[in-house]
Protein backbone atom coordinates (compact mmCIF):
# COMPACT_ATOMS: atom_id res chain seq x y z
CA UNK A 1 0.00 0.00 0.00
CA UNK A 2 1.93 3.30 -1.11
CA UNK A 3 1.36 6.46 0.57
CA UNK A 4 -0.16 10.16 -0.92
CA UNK A 5 1.85 12.85 -0.56
CA UNK A 6 0.95 16.85 -1.09
CA UNK A 7 3.06 19.76 -0.49
CA UNK A 8 1.54 22.97 0.17
CA UNK A 9 3.70 26.43 -0.19
CA UNK A 10 2.74 28.39 2.96
CA UNK A 11 0.66 31.19 2.61
CA UNK A 12 1.39 34.62 1.91
CA UNK A 13 3.93 36.92 4.15
CA UNK A 14 4.71 40.37 4.57
CA UNK A 15 8.04 39.92 3.02
CA UNK A 16 6.42 38.05 -0.33
CA UNK A 17 4.15 40.87 -1.00
CA UNK A 18 7.18 43.23 -0.67
CA UNK A 19 9.36 41.17 -3.00
CA UNK A 20 12.01 40.12 -0.07
CA UNK A 21 13.96 37.14 0.53
CA UNK A 22 12.87 35.14 3.32
CA UNK A 23 14.89 31.99 3.60
CA UNK A 24 15.03 31.23 7.32
CA UNK A 25 13.79 34.15 9.00
CA UNK A 26 10.83 33.55 10.67
CA UNK A 27 8.24 36.07 8.94
CA UNK A 28 4.33 35.20 10.53
CA UNK A 29 1.83 34.99 7.60
CA UNK A 30 -0.28 38.77 6.46
CA UNK A 31 -3.97 38.67 6.02
CA UNK A 32 -3.88 36.81 2.75
CA UNK A 33 -1.26 34.30 3.95
CA UNK A 34 -4.42 33.43 6.26
CA UNK A 35 -6.55 32.99 3.46
CA UNK A 36 -4.62 31.37 1.04
CA UNK A 37 -4.50 28.62 3.74
CA UNK A 38 -7.94 28.13 4.31
CA UNK A 39 -8.24 27.87 0.70
CA UNK A 40 -5.42 25.53 0.25
CA UNK A 41 -7.95 23.49 3.26
CA UNK A 42 -11.22 23.55 1.55
CA UNK A 43 -9.16 22.02 -1.15
CA UNK A 44 -7.42 19.76 0.18
CA UNK A 45 -10.95 19.01 2.05
CA UNK A 46 -11.93 16.13 -0.54
CA UNK A 47 -9.49 14.17 0.15
CA UNK A 48 -9.75 11.64 3.35
CA UNK A 49 -5.69 12.91 5.43
CA UNK A 50 -3.88 11.15 7.91
CA UNK A 51 -0.96 12.78 8.93
CA UNK A 52 -0.21 16.66 8.94
CA UNK A 53 3.07 18.08 9.14
CA UNK A 54 5.09 21.26 8.48
CA UNK A 55 8.32 22.99 8.49
CA UNK A 56 9.13 24.82 11.65
CA UNK A 57 9.11 28.19 10.87
CA UNK A 58 6.21 30.17 11.82
CA UNK A 59 4.65 30.78 8.20
CA UNK A 60 4.37 27.23 7.36
CA UNK A 61 3.05 26.13 11.21
CA UNK A 62 0.72 28.74 10.93
CA UNK A 63 -0.42 27.87 7.23
CA UNK A 64 -0.98 24.15 8.80
CA UNK A 65 -2.79 25.10 11.11
CA UNK A 66 -5.19 26.43 9.29
CA UNK A 67 -5.25 23.61 6.98
CA UNK A 68 -5.85 21.79 9.97
CA UNK A 69 -8.62 23.55 10.98
CA UNK A 70 -10.38 22.94 7.80
CA UNK A 71 -9.89 19.30 7.64
CA UNK A 72 -10.37 18.20 11.45
CA UNK A 73 -6.54 16.86 11.73
CA UNK A 74 -4.25 18.17 14.28
CA UNK A 75 -0.35 19.29 13.36
CA UNK A 76 1.84 16.02 14.31
CA UNK A 77 5.09 17.06 13.56
CA UNK A 78 7.31 20.21 12.65
CA UNK A 79 10.03 19.38 10.95
CA UNK A 80 13.32 21.77 10.44
CA UNK A 81 14.75 19.76 7.46
CA UNK A 82 11.73 21.03 5.56
CA UNK A 83 12.36 24.62 6.16
CA UNK A 84 13.30 26.59 2.99
CA UNK A 85 16.69 27.87 2.02
CA UNK A 86 19.05 29.47 3.84
CA UNK A 87 19.84 32.53 1.91
CA UNK A 88 22.45 33.90 4.15
CA UNK A 89 23.25 37.61 3.79
CA UNK A 90 20.79 38.05 1.52
CA UNK A 91 17.69 37.60 3.49
CA UNK A 92 15.66 40.26 3.96
CA UNK A 93 16.83 42.13 0.42
CA UNK A 94 14.16 43.06 -1.57
CA UNK A 95 14.82 40.92 -5.23
CA UNK A 96 11.83 41.70 -7.14
CA UNK A 97 12.70 43.57 -10.51
CA UNK A 98 16.57 43.36 -10.03
CA UNK A 99 18.44 42.13 -12.87
CA UNK A 100 19.71 38.33 -12.56
CA UNK A 101 23.47 39.03 -12.22
CA UNK A 102 22.55 41.20 -9.25
CA UNK A 103 20.54 38.70 -7.54
CA UNK A 104 23.43 36.39 -8.64
CA UNK A 105 25.51 38.00 -6.73
CA UNK A 106 23.40 38.35 -3.28
CA UNK A 107 23.04 34.40 -3.47
CA UNK A 108 26.39 33.78 -3.29
CA UNK A 109 26.32 32.83 0.77
CA UNK A 110 23.17 30.66 0.20
CA UNK A 111 22.83 27.48 0.69
CA UNK A 112 23.64 25.57 -2.13
CA UNK A 113 20.34 24.41 -4.26
CA UNK A 114 21.81 20.80 -4.32
CA UNK A 115 22.04 20.31 -0.44
CA UNK A 116 18.56 22.02 -0.56
CA UNK A 117 16.98 19.74 -2.53
CA UNK A 118 18.93 16.18 -0.54
CA UNK A 119 17.47 17.97 2.61
CA UNK A 120 14.17 18.46 1.48
CA UNK A 121 14.05 14.91 -0.20
CA UNK A 122 15.78 13.00 2.54
CA UNK A 123 12.61 14.57 5.10
CA UNK A 124 9.76 13.51 2.17
CA UNK A 125 11.21 9.78 1.83
CA UNK A 126 11.71 9.38 5.57
CA UNK A 127 8.02 10.58 6.16
CA UNK A 128 6.67 8.14 3.29
CA UNK A 129 8.52 5.22 4.41
CA UNK A 130 7.38 6.08 8.23
CA UNK A 131 4.32 6.69 7.25
CA UNK A 132 3.81 4.10 5.12
CA UNK A 133 0.38 3.60 3.58
CA UNK A 134 -0.83 7.13 4.65
CA UNK A 135 -1.83 10.43 3.05
CA UNK A 136 0.26 12.83 4.52
CA UNK A 137 -0.03 16.85 4.15
CA UNK A 138 3.24 18.41 4.25
CA UNK A 139 3.30 22.60 4.20
CA UNK A 140 7.15 23.97 3.15
CA UNK A 141 8.54 26.51 1.25
CA UNK A 142 8.43 27.34 -2.26
CA UNK A 143 12.24 27.09 -3.24
CA UNK A 144 12.41 23.91 -1.25
CA UNK A 145 9.25 22.21 -2.91
CA UNK A 146 10.55 23.30 -6.19
CA UNK A 147 14.03 22.13 -6.10
CA UNK A 148 12.75 18.78 -4.76
CA UNK A 149 10.33 17.94 -7.37
CA UNK A 150 13.12 19.63 -10.13
CA UNK A 151 15.27 16.26 -8.62
CA UNK A 152 13.26 13.72 -8.95
CA UNK A 153 10.44 15.13 -11.70
CA UNK A 154 12.90 14.44 -15.00
CA UNK A 155 11.36 17.07 -17.16
CA UNK A 156 11.21 20.75 -17.02
CA UNK A 157 12.20 22.67 -14.45
CA UNK A 158 8.89 23.82 -11.73
CA UNK A 159 8.05 27.61 -12.33
CA UNK A 160 7.89 29.29 -8.82
CA UNK A 161 4.55 28.25 -6.73
CA UNK A 162 2.40 30.56 -5.41
CA UNK A 163 1.59 30.82 -1.57
CA UNK A 164 -0.82 28.34 -0.45
CA UNK A 165 -0.48 25.88 -4.26
CA UNK A 166 -1.07 22.71 -3.46
CA UNK A 167 1.25 20.38 -5.84
CA UNK A 168 0.96 16.45 -5.26
CA UNK A 169 4.46 14.40 -5.05
CA UNK A 170 4.66 11.09 -7.39
CA UNK A 171 5.52 8.82 -4.60
CA UNK A 172 7.23 6.00 -6.95
CA UNK A 173 9.10 8.25 -8.21
CA UNK A 174 10.25 9.68 -5.26
CA UNK A 175 11.17 5.91 -3.83
CA UNK A 176 12.87 5.53 -7.81
CA UNK A 177 15.35 8.46 -6.33
CA UNK A 178 16.00 7.06 -3.17
CA UNK A 179 16.75 3.21 -4.78
CA UNK A 180 19.15 4.66 -7.57
CA UNK A 181 20.68 6.41 -4.84
CA UNK A 182 21.84 3.83 -2.87
CA UNK A 183 23.20 1.40 -6.29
Amino acid sequence: MSATLVLVRHGETAWNAEGRLQGQTDIPLNDLGREQAHVAGQELGSGSWDVLVSSSLERAVETAELIGQNLGLALTEKLDGLQERSYGQAEGEVVRDLPRERIDQLLQSAEPEDAVATRGLAVLHELIQRHEGRNIIAVAHGTLIRLALDTIGGGPKRPIMRNGEIVHVDVHKLREHFREAVH
